[in-house]
């Protein structure tokens, strides 16, 4: 799979401010020495635990859930989505097309392959949990259909249609 260059990465974390993030997310930050504070969305904050550094770029919940990290950390915790997914919408933020990525090593007939090849329903799904159950559903299916994987199941000693239903 195609990856992002670390220093796309580097960049979109230098070039958007956290602070406006926290911000646009509804959370009101007031000045607190060189940083600024606000009551922290991923749990009942009844005092101001979130930190975020104007000068660092950076957040950190000084409360219950103990977690913070970069610009891409924060779209990850609080939109729920993945690392390449956060990067999307960061890119989408700051009115940026999706930059070119970095080919793992893949000899050219794959490339070949994969130019004339339908587009992948997994590369155009952006919701990971969907993606996920769509997977799923189809091993499922694949296993209750797939001689050979009953006869496996069968062998090791677990094979019951209980067993294929869960």
């Amino acid at each position: 799979m195609a990856r992002i260059p670390d220093h796309e990465i580097e960049r979109l974390k230098r070039r958007v401010s956290v602070e406006r993030l926290v911000e646009s997310a509804g959370i009101e930050l007031k000045p607190h020495g060189k940083d600024r504070v606000g009551r922290c969305p991923f749990h009942d904050d009844k005092t101001p635990s979130l930190v975020v550094s104007p000068k660092t770029n950076l957040w950190h919940c000084l409360g219950a859930c103990q977690v913070g990290g970069s610009v891409i950390d924060w779209v990850m915790k609080f939109e729920g989505v993945s690392f390449r997914r956060a990067v999307e919408l960061l890119r989408q933020e700051i009115g940026e097309a999706p930059a070119a990525v970095v080919r793992e090593s893949v000899p050219v007939l794959a490339i070949a392959a994969e130019a004339s090849a339908p587009a992948s329903p997994v590369m155009a799904a952006g919701d990971d949990a969907a993606l996920l159950g769509r997977v799923i559903d189809y091993y499922h299916a694949t296993l209750k259909t797939s001689t050979e994987a009953r006869a496996y199941l069968d062998a090791r000693g677990i094979y019951s249609a209980e067993v294929i239903e869960r």
